[in-house]
């Protein structure tokens, strides 16, 4: 369809569109699964964009017209089993060896984990953070699926383990140094996710007006009731803030002047608001609404992993926080 490698030049086999067509796309993405969003996203944001911004000429050549056309799949791995929110602390070492690199260490929480072709490994150096790019098959990298989710069960998600991995000195992403390269990826995929949660929200709130609608209690449609007409008042005015939000912003990208607080700002409040038009959309429908029948239990129990990947919304509150005191919180 299309929707692998949306701002990515065509030259490189993207659709070279704009951040603003990104970012509906993610939405309605969404609007279907977070699942199938986060796929998509990582596929855009956190594998192409970074082999585009800090890869060799031949890097880009090689895989991004496959990762666009979808024959190649991509993941990312920076989380790790005990360092998620500060990711300066990852374990994961890269050695210099002849003729390229050894790596060891693990990966958590990484989507399309089982199922990629490639993975972008962030490791540390003795010249600090590095990106390399990791093919499926490379001896000492094998990959575990996540299993027990109640939450993005639509979504692969794996463990990345490297064991004495070796990988050549061409799979080296000459332009990413420090954790500023890892960072600047998840900004572009926070930006998506903002996208994304209206679009869940969008879904939760169709279903909960159109079950009111449908609904009779005491002689006429639960519609009709004081109270559920709040909920549903409240639900459109979020979403049309926070979609208000992210028309804001994604104009502010296209024209180069979004800043890393005001992704996180969009990122924190969209999340949350389309978790609790989520839990409120599930009120509405009652018992049925904790039934696969209807969509919105899906949808909030995804939003519950939105929530907190990609940086909690307690993260969020604090990159905020920063940018309007100037002073940090997070230690």
């Amino acid at each position: 369809m299309g929707l692998f490698g949306i701002t990515i030049p065509e030259e490189y086999g993207g659709a070279g569109m704009s951040y603003f067509i990104y970012g509906l796309a993610m939405q309605e993405l969404e609007r279907g699964d977070s699942g199938l969003r986060s796929m998509a996203s990582v596929q855009n944001s956190l594998v192409m964009y970074p082999i585009f911004r800090y890869g060799s000429e031949e890097q880009k050549k090689k895989w991004l017209p496959l990762l666009a056309s979808g024959e190649k799949i991509g993941c990312y791995g920076l989380t790790e089993p005990d360092h998620g929110s500060d990711p300066g602390g990852m374990e994961t070492k890269a050695e210099k060896i002849n003729g390229g690199w050894r790596l060891n260490g693990t990966k958590m929480w990484i989507t399309n984990g089982t199922i990629a072709d490639v993975a972008v490994v962030w490791a540390k150096t003795e010249q600090g953070i590095r990106g390399f790019l990791v093919e499926k098959g490379t001896p000492g990298f094998t990959a575990n699926k996540v299993k027990g989710k109640f939450s993005l069960r639509a979504s692969d998600t794996g463990e990345l383990v490297f064991d004495d991995c070796e990988i050549p000195e061409e799979n080296q992403l000459p332009l990413a140094q420090g954790l500023r390269a890892p960072l600047s990826c998840l900004n572009e995929a926070r930006y998506g996710i903002a996208w994304g949660a209206m679009g869940a929200a969008m879904a939760c709130y169709e279903e909960a007006l159109d079950y009111a609608k449908n609904r009779k209690q005491f002689g006429k449609p639960i519609a009709g009731f004081q109270l559920v007409q709040e909920k549903l008042v409240e639900m459109l005015n979020e979403i049309t803030k926070g979609t208000l939000l992210n028309f804001q912003v994604g104009r502010l990208k296209d024209q180069g002047k979004a800043k890393f607080y005001h992704i996180s700002l969009a990122k924190r409040n969209n999340v949350f608001h389309a978790l609790q038009i989520a839990r409120s959309a599930r009120s509405i429908l009652a018992a049925n609404g904790i039934t696969d029948e209807y969509q919105t239990i899906r949808h909030m129990m995804n939003l519950e992993s939105v929530f907190t990947y990609e940086g909690t919304h307690d993260i969020h509150t604090l990159i905020v926080g920063e940018s309007i005191t100037g002073i940090g919180a997070f230690r």
